[in-house]
């Protein structure tokens, strides 16, 4: 069996770099392909020397639909506005897209939810197996805990982080939501600031911290009388969300066109 080729959308980016890594040297795949914005420096620069690797003969070039047809994957960790577009190329060329870019408005979510109906789109808030378990976990505390245990979501980020709540947070209230039974969008609390009143019993709450070079750090809190649970997962390198992304793009060989999740990835629905 050939290894599955895999191209990397935003090749030369720090998240693209360690992708071009981890492809390199997991088993089964092989870097075939990277972009970049055109009018980038890098263009036309190997791939493997950019991640600190040997040469690989894959060049950096801008041109983003001929990456799609000379490849098995893709993997895209850019922008939300990028990322529709590159589902609607995986649409039409019936080829893998493994999404880690977070922030999508309701629009552009639905954009990609579409695009699944022809390609194959494995998207994931974080890609991390450690994340992922939380999230499960959360889920599973909110069904057990009433309101009693008021919920709170608190994230931190590195500087340089454009949205908030993070993806990951928001992958967090959501799953704390779906363990309650209810909407998500109507209990979640995603800032507050002046006189505020007391907190609305059964509300989901969110704190954003962003400084330094924080990978991303997350922790749900349970919050009642006289009593608190914490769940955490601290990321110590990006690296962890590149093992998974690969990961994923593997898991998807041979699959129908569908949208996926990581929890399918990883086996842990319900």
């Amino acid at each position: 069996m050939s290894d599955m080729k895999i191209g990397i959308i935003g090749c030369a980016g720090r998240m693209g770099r360690m992708l071009i890594k981890q492809v390199s040297e997991t088993a089964g795949c092989t870097v075939a392909g990277g972009t970049e914005a055109p009018g980038s420096s890098f263009l036309g620069e190997d791939l493997g020397p950019l991640a600190g690797q040997v040469k690989l003969d894959a060049v950096v070039t801008d041109d983003t639909a001929a990456l799609f047809d000379t490849v098995d994957a893709v993997i895209d960790f850019t922008s939300p506005k990028a990322t529709v577009q590159h589902a609607k190329l995986a649409a039409e060329k019936g080829k893998i897209l493994v999404i880690g870019t977070t922030g999508m408005t309701n629009e552009e979510q639905a954009e990609i939810n579409a695009a699944g109906s022809s390609g194959v789109i494995v998207q994931g808030a974080n890609m991390s197996l450690g994340v992922n378990l939380l999230a499960q976990l959360t889920r599973k505390v909110a069904a057990i805990l009433d309101e009693d245990f008021d919920i709170e979501v608190l994230e931190m980020h590195h500087r340089h982080k454009v949205d908030a709540p993070s993806g990951t947070a928001l992958l967090l209230g959501k799953a704390a939501a779906e363990g309650r039974n209810v909407d998500h969008d109507a209990v979640a609390d995603r800032g507050r600031d002046g006189i505020t009143g007391e907190r609305k019993r059964g509300d989901i709450g969110y704190a954003v911290l962003r400084g330094g070079n924080v990978v991303g750090d997350h922790t749900v809190m349970f919050a009642a009388d006289n009593e608190i649970i914490e769940i955490s997962h601290k990321a110590g390198d990006r690296a962890i969300f590149a093992r998974g992304a690969v990961r994923a793009a593997l898991w998807a060989k041979d699959k129908p066109a569908g949208t996926y999740d990581m929890m399918d990835v990883l086996g842990l629905g319900d």
